[in-house]
C-alpha cells in the first residue's frame, strides 16, 4: 500500500471537532457532535457526497464520489467540470438517512440520520503520486479490494482525471437517534400509533456485463459484498 510523503503529510487532526462559526451548532444542540471518530464513521458509510460550490455568483451542489484518508477528503471528477477548479471555497455533505420518526403529531415527525457538513478550500492535486493515491483511496472506499484487481489509470486517463483535495479539519456532525418526542406529551392520549420505521440498505447480488465471456467469475471481493452495508 501507498501512502503520502511525510513531508506532506499533517499533524494527526484532534480527537475533538473544533467549533469556527461555519460548523457551530445553533439548531438542535442535543444531535450535535464534537466526536471525530463520529465524523469518521458517517465518512465511512458512504461513498457519495454533495459538493457546493459557487460559479459565476451562482451557487451549485453536485453529486459525486469520494474517498478519504486521515486528514483529507479527496472528491472526483472531470477537468471539463468547471466546479472542480481548485483552489476556491468548498462546502461538502455526507448524509444517511436511517429511518421515518412516525410520531402522534405531523408536527413531531422527524428522521433518525447521520450527517456530516465539512468546510473548506479545494486543491487541485496535481504531484503524480498523491494523485495516484488519491485515486487509490477513492477506489477502495467504494469498493474494497478493486484498486488490486482491476486496471490502473493510465497516464492518459490520469491527466483526464481531476482530483480535489479538501482538509478535514474544519467539519460539522449530527446525529439523531431513537424514537418521537411526543410519547409523554397530550398526544399520547389520542391512542395513535407511533415509532420508527427503519431504512436499511444492502448490496444485492452482482449483475454481470452481458459482454462478459460465459464462466467469468465474480472476484471474492465483490461476491462478498452482497447483504451487507457499506462501510
Amino acid at each position: 500500500m501507498t501512502s503520502l510523503p511525510p513531508a506532506t503529510a499533517p499533524q494527526p487532526l484532534p480527537a475533538i471537532l473544533p467549533q469556527t462559526d461555519r460548523t457551530r451548532h445553533r439548531r438542535l444542540r442535543e444531535q450535535g457532535s464534537l466526536s471525530r471518530a463520529d465524523l469518521d464513521a458517517i465518512l465511512d458509510a458512504g461513498f457519495v457526497c454533495h459538493l457546493g460550490v459557487v460559479i459565476d455568483g451562482r451557487p451549485l451542489v453536485l453529486p459525486t464520489v469520494y474517498g478519504r484518508d486521515e486528514h483529507r477528503l479527496y472528491v472526483h471528477g472531470s477537468v471539463a467540470s468547471r466546479s472542480l477548479a481548485g483552489s476556491a471555497p468548498v462546502c461538502v455533505t455526507v448524509t444517511h438517512v436511517d429511518g421515518l420518526v412516525l410520531a402522534r403529531s405531523v408536527f413531531e415527525h422527524g428522521v433518525n440520520y447521520r450527517s456530516a457538513v465539512i468546510h473548506g478550500d479545494a486543491r487541485t492535486v496535481t504531484d503524480p503520486d498523491e494523485k495516484l493515491e488519491g485515486l487509490r483511496r477513492l477506489t477502495e472506499h467504494a469498493t474494497p479490494g478493486q484498486w488490486a484487481y482491476a486496471r490502473r489509470p493510465s497516464r492518459k486517463e490520469l491527466a483526464a482525471t481531476t482530483l480535489l483535495a479538501v482538509s478535514l479539519e474544519e467539519a460539522s456532525v449530527k446525529i439523531r437517534t431513537g424514537a418521537p418526542d411526543d410519547g409523554d406529551g397530550p398526544d399520547a392520549a389520542l391512542g395513535l400509533w407511533a415509532g420508527t420505521l427503519p431504512l436499511i440498505q444492502v448490496w444485492g447480488a452482482p449483475v454481470p456485463d452481458p459482454a462478459l465471456p460465459a464462466g467469468t467469475p465474480v472476484p471474492g471481493h465483490i461476491a462478498a459484498r452482497e447483504g451487507t452495508r457499506h462501510g
